[in-house]
């Protein structure tokens, strides 16, 4: 099952998606680094031993929310973004 997680750069949103790959879930990531920094991708990857993937953007954007759901198809979402 693949889960969007908006804001999966943040403190909880970075947590939320270490624990869906766990729990055997497809995380996509979707921050635009507001208030993160993309060196969490990097602490991701060293964790996980692969880059999750994400896609910088913002949320509130509807053209990148259609770009994500039309490549991404997502099952469910998360939203973390502030």
């Amino acid at each position: 099952m693949k889960v969007l997680v908006t804001g999966g750069t943040g403190f909880i949103g970075s947590h939320t998606v270490v624990e869906l790959i766990n729990a055997g879930f497809e995380p996509v990531i979707l921050d635009n680094f507001e208030n993160s920094n993309h060196s969490v991708i990097d602490g991701l990857k060293a964790i996980l031993g692969f880059e999750p993937t994400f896609y910088i953007g913002d949320c509130t954007d509807s053209n990148t929310l259609n770009e994500v759901f039309s490549k991404e198809k997502p099952d469910a979402v998360i939203h973390f973004a502030a």
